[in-house]
């Protein structure tokens, strides 16, 4: 049996069905094309129109048999029309990839309760009702299933001026957990794929001067904060999206995959030029913010 096979017979995903919620742009893009060339049959929903066109394009090109619904996932309406609109195309589910999320930056304390419900309903609210929607449909096809949400490094260490959006993004990693032991018996597996600085467009609307080239891609930045030195991107969030899926990951539920170049493991520490590793400023940098530094 040579690699290709190998793949093909652990994987296990051709042929399958999966609902992949914002999924022509961003990280959405990319788990939807890798899962359609590993010949899963995906349903995906956006209310990024340009995207949808995109995406539309190339799943054609690629020959996937796929449906593509413009709208917002957050309304409740538009998700069932997507999993209505599976079941009777292919009649069967057996992945579910809640990607849909997004973010602002504020201090808690200038927030009120319509920029709480609106995070709450961006980065939780959705993802309850898809999961509603596929337990049944996994379920009644009587294979089991995965469930996978995308959130993010910050729903797992303190993230200040995104307080509600962190807690959010925390309730989808214990919802995940929690729902993984119920519904074990059924062979249904829930995890989660937690990545840190991985530059989509949505990202890099947040922070940033719009004058010159965004922090967040900077290589400096990306040398002294990542231990793996340099950013994600949206590839290596799919690939772990298609190993949850595949049955390769068979026996993992109640789990979080965090492909983050390491920097939820160094969590305060930072690879210094010329200093190394520390979690403190060295000295060096110390004497410049002093107004110190050596000419």
């Amino acid at each position: 049996m040579n690699g290709a096979e190998w793949w093909t017979e652990r994987a296990g995903l051709a042929g399958t069905v999966a609902i992949i919620t914002g999924g022509a742009g961003g990280l959405g893009e990319s788990i939807s094309l890798d899962l359609a060339a590993n010949g899963v049959q995906v349903a995906l929903v956006d209310r990024d129109e340009e995207a949808v066109a995109t995406i539309t394009a190339e799943l054609q090109r690629q020959g996937a048999d796929a449906i593509v619904h413009t709208g917002d996932a957050r309304e409740p309406e538009v998700l069932d029309a997507l999993f209505d609109a599976a079941a009777q195309r292919w009649g069967r589910l057996d992945t579910l990839v809640n990607v849909v999320g997004g973010t602002f930056r504020a201090p808690f304390s200038e927030q009120g309760p319509r920029a709480w419900d609106a995070l709450i309903r961006t980065n939780l609210t959705h993802v309850l009702h898809a999961s509603s929607r596929a337990i049944p449909a996994m379920r009644a096809g009587g294979r089991g299933g995965s469930i996978i949400n995308i959130t993010t490094i910050e729903g797992y260490r303190a993230a200040p001026n995104f307080a509600v959006y962190s807690a959010a993004k925390a309730a989808v990693a214990h919802f995940a957990r929690t729902l993984a032991v119920e519904l074990a018996p059924d062979g249904i597996r829930v995890n989660s794929v937690a990545p840190d600085l991985t530059p989509t467009p949505n990202m890099l609307s947040i922070g940033g001067s719009g004058d010159g080239p965004h922090p967040m891609l900077d290589p400096l930045n990306a040398t002294v904060s990542i231990p793996m030195g340099r950013v994600g991107i949206p590839r290596d969030i799919s690939n772990v999206v298609v190993f949850l899926a595949s049955g390769l990951s068979s026996y993992i539920t109640g789990s979080t995959l965090h492909p983050d170049g390491g920097t939820l493991a160094s969590s305060g520490w930072f690879n210094w030029p010329g200093e190394g590793f520390a979690n403190t400023l060295p000295a060096s940098v110390l004497a410049m913010l002093h107004g110190n530094a050596p000419a």
